[in-house]
């Protein structure tokens, strides 16, 4: 997506080597218009998949996961990171470590949003190593539900989390793939 990359290179800030700032843009702030062109985008891109949920993890990836699953007529589902005071004792469960947070958090799906019947599609904002992807898709192989696809608006390809992922076998779209941020260049496959 030749607009994203545009923004990405006007708007985001490199903090080091592995850590793109995108807070205008994803992680902070949303332009809507930009989010539901991302989604449309998911869309098309993952055309003619037998799709019933788009799921995403809390809270980066709402705006995309939501822009697609508008687009494609489909409930959303997102994995919360921290329990609520009334809580869901029935709930899936992962523990995952955050790369950009530096800390292990959960991940936590109620049992009732996922089935069996279901065919998600993964939408996130960003891959850096993967190890939250991987988690929601343990929680997904618990519930039964198969996986459609995983959709990441930015993969880090120069971490491992996008190889890993098609390693295991999943067809993983990224809008863009930024190959390098040394000497505080942002650098696109």
């Amino acid at each position: 997506m030749d607009i994203l990359k545009e923004r990405i290179l006007q708007e985001a800030t490199v903090v080091n080597a592995g850590v793109l700032k995108l807070d205008s843009l994803l992680n902070h702030g949303v332009d809507p218009l930009l989010t539901m062109e991302m989604g449309k985008e998911f869309a098309r891109r993952f055309e003619g998949r037998y799709v019933t949920k788009v799921i995403t993890v809390e809270s980066s990836g709402i705006p995309v996961a939501f822009a697609t699953a508008l687009t494609l007529g489909v409930p959303l589902v997102f994995a919360r990171r921290k329990k609520t005071l009334p809580g869901d004792a029935d709930a899936y469960v992962e523990r995952v470590p955050s790369f950009t947070k530096g800390i292990v958090t959960d991940l936590i799906v109620s049992r009732h949003l996922l089935s069996p019947m279901d065919s998600v599609l993964f939408i996130d904002d960003i891959i850096a190593n993967g190890d939250a992807a991987r988690g929601l898709l343990k929680i997904i192989e618990q519930s039964g539900a198969k996986v459609a696809g995983i959709g990441i608006v930015l993969e880090k390809s120069f971490q491992a989390g996008g190889k890993a992922l098609r390693e295991l076998g999943y067809e993983v779209e990224s809008l863009v793939r930024i190959s390098s941020l040394e000497g505080n260049e942002i650098t696109f496959e």
